[in-house]
Order: C-alpha cells, then sequence, then structure tokens
C-alpha cells in the first residue's frame, strides 16, 4: 500500500483518489507517521423489501390524513 506525505497528497489528491477509487488505497501520512488510510466507498446494495407484498406497488390514499378523524376527536372529547 502506497504511503503519501501531507504535502503530496495535497499536491495529487486528484490522481490518488482516482487510484483509491479502483481499488488502491493509500495512506497519508505526516512527518513520517501515518495519519488516515484512503479507501473507496463500496456501493451500497438496494434494501431488499420481504414479506407477502415485496413486490407488490405501495400507494397512500390522499385522504390518509384525516382516516378516523373524527373518532379520534371524540375519543379526546373534542368536537370538531
Amino acid at each position: 500500500m502506497e504511503t503519501v506525505n501531507m504535502h503530496e497528497a495535497k499536491t495529487h489528491l486528484s490522481r490518488l483518489v482516482e487510484k483509491a477509487a479502483k481499488g488502491e488505497p493509500f495512506i497519508i501520512a505526516k512527518a513520517g507517521k501515518p495519519m488516515v488510510k484512503v479507501t473507496a466507498i463500496e456501493a451500497q446494495q438496494p434494501v431488499q423489501r420481504s414479506g407477502f407484498l415485496a413486490n407488490e406497488p405501495m400507494t397512500v390514499p390522499d385522504d390518509f390524513d384525516t382516516w378516523g378523524e373524527q373518532e379520534i376527536a371524540e375519543m379526546f372529547g373534542i368536537n370538531s
């Protein structure tokens, strides 16, 4: 694994990041002391839906936020 000093990392950051993105991580050192390791971020897998409706399209009715509004108001003694 390549180790570069801080000055070199600043000077050649674009080139170094491209290499890391292609799977060649590197270490940035300050005064010869390793400080950080730069590696590519692995692509996140899409979240897999599970259950009996996993492949069914889901929609929310336009009036979803008002379902049971009257019943809830009555439970709390609110007259609307």
